[in-house]
């Protein structure tokens, strides 16, 4: 079933040339009976976990991957997960993928797929990057219909008073699309709506992304849709999905969506993504459902948490584990040569040059990380991910300062071996489970949202203190008025600095994070904190991906990677 590595060749066409097992067979390997199983053709399928009657009290342990500060060279986080849930199946582990799925903005943007690469991908990649099983489409018209339905309200007399310009939510597309981030609406006349400055957000980003990914159940789903807050009266009252009657039509849009998506890796290892919120702008994590589903049925479930530890573990610990019970028994940080190269002060296009002096200066953001992960009582296991280019003298440098440092550590070739190149990687990791973990989350609940953002921007991000714009101040009266307090924070951030300046790279200290907006995420049950000049709406780079894609004579795509 696996293929033959081969440097020159694209992550597609090693894809391209992989036999894939019929989606029947991966589900009847992992333990999902054929009722529970719906075929969307013949290598994708959803699964219903209500149908899982089976497999109730199996909790399988989770084994979260991470990684250091991203650069723009690409570290091969998802590469890693692939490669590493191979290793652990090939040692007798019962053992399942978790991931999120891919969008399609940043696909035809940056990125060009993100499937994993080489040996270790998820499969049929082409088909999971474009559109898959099509709930992006839902959560896309359900975040829409609601903003229809919001419109409609003001024009047919607005019984609930509320405040067109303190609407809160926006519109979304999955597309990186930067013209849209500031619209006007409503300009036809009288007949054609409320005249009003809004904008679109990219699909990761809406709220119901994050219910989506955070909700334990349907009638869970239900439940976090009508309790989120779309704006403000006149009087400054919050307005709910559930103030608008419209939960229910958006839980109809979503009741498809809301099952796992179960795919394979190359070497057959079963591999449920569902959910896609970016760990810049959102929480960054899989669907609860996923990865709890799996749970039910593998010893070992393998996911991802996005960009950094500092962004996604952070929140994957801080967030997801709390309302989903999923704290992890291991965390792997992916490092690769290169990105301690550029957190060195090593140019992008210097890279391939031997550079050992760089390498260990670029080693205090590696070290962070760890200490990071160690905050929450789990030891931390570092994964590099090997590239060609990598020497022996520089993978030395840090396996023998992991050493030093009494820091699991292995390298892997993930990408040209697949599982068989995460052997010692995959030891490192079953010794991290077996060994004593004392999980303990950053903040307590019961902390002000100020202390819980000091705390983030001290203990995670190594920063000195925090400034608030005037609207974050005045939003700091709203979510103490509405008794929003408890909810835990999402700090909205640059991945490629733990600061809020993507210029300041290696591990910066003493500066002061910037609270640009805070967002009441009241359906999703946690409070977003942007920072700096990020923006919900990413736009396209001078040259997207998108101009190398298309599809040859077969109508075969062609171009992604």
């Amino acid at each position: 079933m696996a293929t033959t590595p081969e440097a020159d060749m694209s992550d597609l066409a090693i894809a391209s040339r992989t036999v894939l097992k019929p989606i029947a067979d991966i589900a009847a390997d992992a333990g999902i009976p054929h009722e529970a199983v719906e075929p969307y053709g013949r290598y994708k399928a959803k699964v219903d976990p209500s149908l899982l009657t089976g497999n109730r009290t199996r909790r399988g342990q989770v084994v979260l991957v991470s990684g250091m500060s991203p650069t723009p060279a690409g570290e091969g986080k998802t590469t890693m997960v692939v490669g590493l849930a191979d290793a652990l199946a090939s040692t007798g582990a019962k053992t399942m993928i978790a991931l999120r799925e891919p969008s399609v903005g940043p696909s035809f943007g940056m990125k060009g797929g993100a499937t994993g690469g080489g040996q270790s991908q998820v499969l049929p990649m082409d088909e999971i990057n474009l559109h898959f099983t099509g709930d992006f489409h839902a959560i896309t018209s359900a975040n829409n219909l609601l903003m229809a339905l919001v419109d409609n309200h003001l024009h047919h007399g607005n019984q609930l008073g509320l405040d067109p310009q303190r609407i809160t939510f926006k519109r979304v597309l999955d597309m990186n699309d930067r013209a849209l981030r500031t619209v006007v609406i409503g300009l036809g006349g009288p007949t054609d709506g409320v005249p009003r400055e809004t904008g679109f957000e990219i699909t990761a980003a809406s709220e119901v992304m994050a219910v989506f990914c955070l909700a334990t159940g349907l009638e869970d789903l239900r439940a976090r849709l009508g309790r989120m807050t779309v704006g403000y009266s006149y009087e400054m009252k919050p307005v709910t999905v559930d103030d608008l009657g419209a939960a229910g039509a958006l839980t109809l849009l979503l009741k498809d969506a809301i099952k796992p998506n179960l795919v394979q890796s190359i070497a057959g290892t079963p591999a449920f993504i569902h959910g896609g919120p970016f760990a810049n702008i959102a929480h960054g994590c899989n669907s609860a459902i996923a990865t709890n589903t799996a749970r039910s049925l593998a010893d070992i479930v393998v996911t991802e948490a996005g960009f950094g530890t500092d962004l996604g573990a952070e929140k994957f610990m801080d967030i997801k584990a709390r309302y989903a019970d999923c704290a992890p028994s291991a965390v792997v940080i992916t490092a690769t040569i290169r990105a301690l190269k550029m957190h060195g002060g090593v140019a992008k296009e210097e890279l391939g040059a031997e550079n050992i002096d760089a390498v260990r200066a670029g080693l205090p953001n590696l070290a962070r990380h760890a200490s990071i992960i160690k905050k929450f009582g789990i030891p931390p296991v570092i994964g590099i991910n090997q590239f060609s280019k990598d020497t022996q003298a520089e993978l030395k440098v840090v396996t023998d300062w992991a050493d030093e440092n009494a820091i699991a550590c292995a390298v892997a070739d993930v990408w040209g071996q697949g599982g068989a190149g995460a052997g010692a990687l995959a030891e490192a990791v079953v010794r991290a489970i077996e060994s004593p973990a004392d999980f303990k989350h950053l903040y307590d609940l019961d902390q002000s949202v100020e202390e819980k953002i000091l705390t983030l921007t001290q203990e995670i991000y190594g920063g000195e203190g925090v400034e608030y714009s005037v609207k974050a101040q005045r939003m700091l009266e709203q979510i103490h008025a509405n008794g929003w307090d408890r909810l835990p924070v999402c700090i909205a951030k640059t991945q490629y600095s733990f600061s809020d300046d993507p210029q300041l790279l290696g591990a910066p200290q003493g500066f002061r994070l910037q609270i640009r907006e805070l967002i009441p995420k009241t359906g999703a049950g946690f409070i977003v904190a942007i920072t700096g000049a990020l923006t919900t709406m990413p736009g396209l780079p001078k040259v997207p991906a998108a101009l190398r894609m298309g599809v040859d004579g077969q109508g075969k795509a062609v171009g992604l990677s």
